[in-house]
C-alpha cells in the first residue's frame, strides 16, 4: 500500500469510529475506503471485520448493567450467535473474488437500508413493549439469531438491526435490555468470524492494524462529539452515502 492508500484508510478508520459511536453504519465509510485502496473485495471485508472487531467488546461492556437477569438468554443465544458467525465466515471464504465483488452493491445498499430503519424499528419496539418480560418463547429466539449472525460473519454491517428486529418479535422486554442483548449476539457473531480471518491468508494486516488505531481514535472522537450532533441527521447522511456508494459499486 502506498501513503495515500494508508492515509485514506486511516482518516476513513476514524470516521467509521465516531460514526460507530454516534449513530452506527461505520461499514459503509471503511468497507468502501479499503476497496478504494485498492484492497480485493473479500480481503477488504475480512479486514474490516477483524479491525472493527474491538468495537463490539466495547458496546457490549458499556452495556452490562443492561444484561443483569438475562444469564439464561445469553446462554441460549450464545451458541447460535458463535455457530452462526462461523458458517457466515466459512461462506465468505468460500466465495469467489468475483462473485463477492458483484454482491457489493446489494450489501452495501442491504446495509443502508438497515441503517435507515433502525428508529422505525427502535419505535416498534418500544411501541409493543409489555409491563413484564415472558420467557415462555425464549429458546425461538435462537434460530432467527442463528440465521442474523450468519449474515453478521459473512458482511455484517447492519447485523444489530436485523438481530433487535428479531429480539423485539421473539421476546417481550424493554428496548434498553434487548439492545443490550443485541449487543452481546453482535459480539459473539462478529468475534468468531473475526478469530477465523486470523488464521486465513486474507487479512491485509497493515490496513487492519492502522484501521483499529484510527477506530479506537474516532470512537472516542464520536463520544466527545455526542452531546454536539444529532445522531438522526449523521444517520441519514451515511445512508445517503452508502446508497451512492452502492449504486455506483452497481453501475460499475
Amino acid at each position: 500500500m502506498s501513503l495515500w492508500d494508508v492515509v485514506l484508510i486511516g482518516l476513513a478508520a476514524v470516521a467509521g469510529g465516531a460514526v460507530n459511536a454516534l449513530a452506527g453504519g461505520g461499514t459503509l465509510i471503511t468497507f468502501p475506503a479499503l476497496m478504494a485502496a485498492g484492497v480485493p473485495a473479500v480481503a477488504a471485508n475480512v479486514t474490516n471485520t477483524v479491525a472493527l472487531c474491538p468495537g463490539y467488546l466495547g458496546g457490549s461492556v458499556a452495556q452490562l448493567k443492561d444484561l443483569r437477569g438475562q444469564q439464561r438468554r445469553i446462554w441460549l443465544l450464545a451458541p447460535a450467535s458463535v455457530i452462526g458467525g462461523l458458517l457466515g465466515a466459512v461462506l465468505l471464504l468460500q466465495t469467489s473474488e468475483r462473485l463477492f465483488r458483484s454482491l457489493v452493491p446489494f450489501l452495501i445498499l442491504l446495509a443502508a437500508g438497515l441503517l435507515a430503519v433502525q428508529d422505525p424499528v427502535r419505535a416498534w419496539i418500544t411501541k409493543r413493549q409489555q409491563p413484564h418480560a415472558t420467557g415462555g418463547s425464549e429458546a425461538w429466539a435462537a434460530l432467527p439469531v442463528g440465521l442474523a449472525a450468519i449474515y453478521g460473519g459473512y458482511f455484517g454491517a447492519g447485523l444489530g438491526v436485523i438481530v433487535l428486529a428479531v429480539l423485539g418479535l421473539v421476546l417481550d422486554d424493554t428496548l434498553t435490555r434487548l439492545n443490550g442483548l443485541k449487543q452481546v449476539v453482535s459480539l459473539f457473531a462478529n468475534v468468531t468470524a473475526a478469530i477465523f480471518f486470523v488464521f486465513s491468508d486474507q487479512v491485509v494486516w497493515p490496513a487492519a492494524l492502522v484501521m483499529a488505531v484510527g477506530a479506537l481514535i474516532g470512537g472516542a472522537l464520536g463520544g466527545r462529539l455526542a452531546g454536539l450532533l444529532r445522531p438522526a441527521m449523521l444517520r441519514r447522511i451515511v445512508v445517503t452515502l452508502g446508497v451512492a456508494i452502492g449504486l455506483l459499486y452497481l453501475v460499475r
